[in-house]
């Protein structure tokens, strides 16, 4: 009887589970006939560049010996976590940290629409300060979106670029509070904010049309997780084997992988302690790969 159920609670679970997925993955026609958008006009192609795949200090490490930060392999050498989204006409990126200037420049980006928050710790955050180019160059300010947590932290780390003052050449920002519970559109575009745990810290990944990006997760709530559920491509973070209080160790990573079942996955915010990129990404389920610095991946919006 146990058994029986069992079984009837789990098929229970399963339909649930199916109807809400269904949700998530219509929710782009909903919200473009709410905006009288056309629905093809979302389904385009885009392209995403890992900017930076390293953890808040990168890689390699000030004065570290190890044999990582030694090590001559371009995959082993990450700045700070970044990606550059580029579709259609537009082009924005999620987090902008200290090493903004230098991706900006090793990528050739030539405008800037957005900028996405995970959230507002300096390595995600630092560089923001050079969207002044950007500024200078569209003669517009740089709309940045994040939850309210990153955009007061934002405000609060350059507090200068908000005071009334007539001195030029300050950054602009155009800022957008999300709500992770509230799809939002940037230009014509659909995108879903995913509310995680940083620690005690809510942050948030975002999932653009078959594509979801989540950085510097310790947990998640089943719900937010059915967001993601099945995405052709799942990047997430993975610090390193060992325990880590408001990182996603290797195993939790990989938990999380089969748990959404992506077709291809990639991990990032990678610290010099989970090794050799040559020697561990042999290790790793046949779907499931280390990003580096440079690497790109094409996805549909």
């Amino acid at each position: 009887m146990n058994n029986s159920i069992q079984h009837s609670t789990l098929n229970s679970l399963s339909i649930g589970l199916r109807v809400i997925q269904k949700f998530y993955v219509n929710l782009y026609v909903h919200t473009s006939k709410f905006y009288g958008i056309n629905q093809q006009s979302i389904l385009i192609m885009g392209m995403l560049t890992f900017l930076g795949t390293g953890t808040s200090q990168g890689i390699p490490v000030i004065a570290c010996e190890c044999e990582v930060c030694r090590s001559a392999d371009a995959k082993d050498k990450r700045l700070r976590s970044s990606v550059l989204l580029q579709m259609d006409a537009m082009q924005l990126t999620i987090d902008a940290g200290p090493d903004f200037r230098q991706q900006m420049l090793r990528a050739n980006v030539k405008r800037l629409d957005a900028v996405l928050l995970t959230h507002a710790h300096f390595d995600h955050i630092g560089g923001l300060d050079d969207v002044r180019s950007f500024n200078y160059l569209q003669k517009l300010p740089t709309p940045i979106y994040g939850n309210s947590q990153a955009i007061s932290g934002l405000q609060r780390t350059f507090d200068y670029a908000f005071r009334k003052t007539d001195y030029p050449g300050l950054p602009e920002f155009q800022l957008h509070t999300v709500n992770a519970a509230q799809p939002f559109l940037i230009r014509q575009q659909t995108i879903i904010p995913i509310e995680a745990l940083h620690h005690k810290l809510p942050i948030l990944g975002y999932r653009i049309g078959d594509l979801a990006y989540l950085t510097d997760v310790k947990t998640m709530t089943p719900k937010e997780l059915l967001k993601i559920k099945g995405v052709n491509t799942l990047i997430i973070n993975a610090l390193k084997k060992e325990n880590h209080f408001s990182h996603l160790r290797l195993s939790e990573a990989l938990t999380i992988i089969r748990h959404v079942e992506p077709k291809q996955a990639f991990l990032t915010h990678i610290s010099h302690f989970m090794g050799l990129h040559e020697v561990i990404e042999p290790t790793l389920p046949a779907n499931v790969r280390f990003a580096y610095d440079g690497l790109t991946v094409s996805f549909e919006g």
